[in-house]
């Protein structure tokens, strides 16, 4: 029996978030926890299965184990499919050739076969390291009724934070006239996503006319994108007003966990008409001792809190001894805080030990640097971590 996907989603997820230096040491960046519950790629999963799309290519590159690992089956975001559901892509050998994945566009254009299994009329392309919540279908409803050959979804953003995105200049309606890959003086402050939808066979022709051409970069902001509009093809911004945030850097990620916290949060996650899902770890209700302080926080499955944590997020199984303070941080899973530690405006990975009365990060103020420590490392007994210092796993 004949079948056909109306549209696939081919999701990058194989960067190495070289912006998150000790995070991304050993995992990539999509792997990423974040929330306490989540990591970063749980976000465009669950963007498509709660638009109805259920065919979504994983491509994987860089230290691709964790998240191969966690997206498994598929079962958490509804994708253990027998016709579709989540499939990891992997750069392999093929007869007479045998490459890395060159660029975003080079990525989708390995993966070709994968696609036309399906025959789908649409490709949704998405980015494996954003935070938001999204409904595709109404995009590609707004990519129909513009008879669009190529819609990229946009935002606005901060004038000084233009030379971070590719920008693009539209007419009335949303047509796209100019596009520009992160341009020093920018005549807009619409900033793609990195979310495109394409007429199926018309991305096929791009992407083949590409890797023919020695001298592209085999992207889609600096080769695809800007040959479609050079070639007068028609393609349109839909412009996005929800919460979005490209997590790049120690920064931005910080940020994001903390738009999570307060009574009314920036971001939030309890909204049960757009569940984010994950694959949870198995683990005991959070314990909290008799002398345990915690104030607008976050706490995760297996937690045991003895000391005082305020305005932090943790993920499953942090320790948090008596006498140790944790302010303004994010620990995640398995991580030990010995008794007398002090925590201030840190990112600490997972399985780290901070020990008894080491000291890492500042208090949070303008002008300081967050402090992180990598997955697995241990600060001694009465070390001190500066703020803006990072501790790494490499060696290990």
């Amino acid at each position: 029996m004949y079948k056909k996907k109306e549209c696939v989603a081919m999701l990058l997820a194989g960067g190495q978030g070289s912006r998150l230096y000790a995070l991304t040491t050993k995992i990539a960046k999509p792997a990423v926890t974040f929330g306490g519950k989540y990591r970063i790629i749980d976000f465009p999963l669950s963007n498509c299965v709660n638009s109805g799309i259920d065919t979504v290519g994983v491509l994987t590159q860089y230290q691709p184990l964790v998240l191969n690992e966690y997206i498994s089956n598929g079962q958490p975001w509804d994708l253990d499919r027998s016709f579709g559901g989540v499939h990891i892509l992997s750069p392999y050998q093929a007869k007479g050739r045998s490459d890395w994945y060159k660029g975003t566009a080079n990525a989708i254009y390995q993966n070709l076969y994968f696609i036309k299994t399906y025959d789908p009329d649409y490709v949704l392309v998405l980015s494996g390291d954003h935070i938001y919540k999204m409904d595709y279908s109404l995009m590609l409803d707004f990519h129909k009724e513009s008879a669009a050959d190529c819609t990229i979804a946009a935002i606005r953003v901060p004038w000084e934070e233009t030379s971070r995105f590719g920008i693009i200049n539209t007419a009335e309606g949303g047509r796209i006239t100019g596009f520009e890959e992160k341009p020093k003086e920018a005549k807009s402050n619409l900033a793609s996503m990195g979310i495109y939808v394409f007429n199926a066979k018309k991305l096929y022709a791009y992407l083949e006319a590409d890797d023919a051409d020695k001298f592209s970069s085999n992207d889609f902001g600096k080769n695809i994108l800007p040959k479609m509009l050079a070639s007068g093809e028609k393609m349109f911004a839909y412009t996005f007003d929800g919460y979005w945030k490209d997590v790049g850097t120690v920064e931005s990620l910080f940020e994001a966990n903390m738009d999570l916290l307060g009574e009314k949060p920036t971001l939030d996650l309890s909204d049960t008409s757009w569940r984010i899902h994950s694959r949870n770890p198995i683990a005991p209700p959070h314990f909290t001792g008799d002398k345990a302080v915690i104030k607008n926080s976050i706490i995760s499955l297996g937690c045991e809190i003895e000391g005082t944590v305020e305005n932090s997020i943790l993920s499953a199984g942090v320790k948090v001894a008596e006498g140790a303070s944790v302010k303004n941080s994010i620990i995640m899973s398995g991580a030990t805080i010995c008794e007398g530690a002090d925590i201030n405006y840190a990112i600490i990975d997972e399985n780290a030990e901070i020990g008894q009365g080491a000291k890492v990060g500042a208090p949070r103020k303008k002008g300081v640097k967050i402090a992180v420590i990598g997955r697995g490392c241990k600060v001694d007994r009465g070390g001190e971590v500066g703020c803006g210092e990072i501790i790494d796993s490499s060696d290990k």
